[in-house]
C-alpha cells in the first residue's frame, strides 16, 4: 500500500496515490457525451486534515461514492481548475474504507 498522501502535497498535473479524504458533499451526476468520454460524471468535495480539494467522479464510481464517506485514491491524477486543486481517478480506483 502507498503511503498516504496528504491535500496539501498535491500539486498540478502530478500523481494522486494514497490520497484519503472524507468525503463532503458528491454533487448530482450529470451525463456527458465527448470524443474522449461518454458516460456519468459527478463533483464532490473532500477534506483532510490539512485542506479541501474537488473531485471528480467517473461512470461507477459515482454511485459507489457518497457524501459521508471516507475513500482512498489511487493512481489519479492532479488538476487545475479555475483555480483550484481537483482530483481524479478516472484511470484509476477510488475505495470506500468507511461509510
Amino acid at each position: 500500500m502507498t503511503e498516504r498522501q496528504k491535500i496539501e502535497d498535491l500539486a498540478q498535473d502530478e500523481p494522486v496515490d494514497g490520497l484519503e479524504l472524507v468525503v463532503l458533499q458528491r454533487y448530482p451526476r450529470r451525463r456527458v457525451e465527448s470524443a474522449n468520454y461518454t458516460g456519468f460524471i459527478a463533483a464532490a468535495c473532500g477534506r483532510d486534515e490539512t485542506g479541501i480539494v474537488g473531485i471528480v467522479l467517473w461512470g461507477g464510481q459515482v454511485e459507489k461514492v457518497k457524501s459521508g464517506d471516507v475513500v482512498r485514491i489511487e493512481g489519479g491524477m492532479c488538476a487545475m481548475r479555475q483555480g483550484e486543486l481537483i482530483v481524479s481517478a478516472r484511470d484509476g480506483s477510488i475505495e470506500v474504507l468507511e461509510r
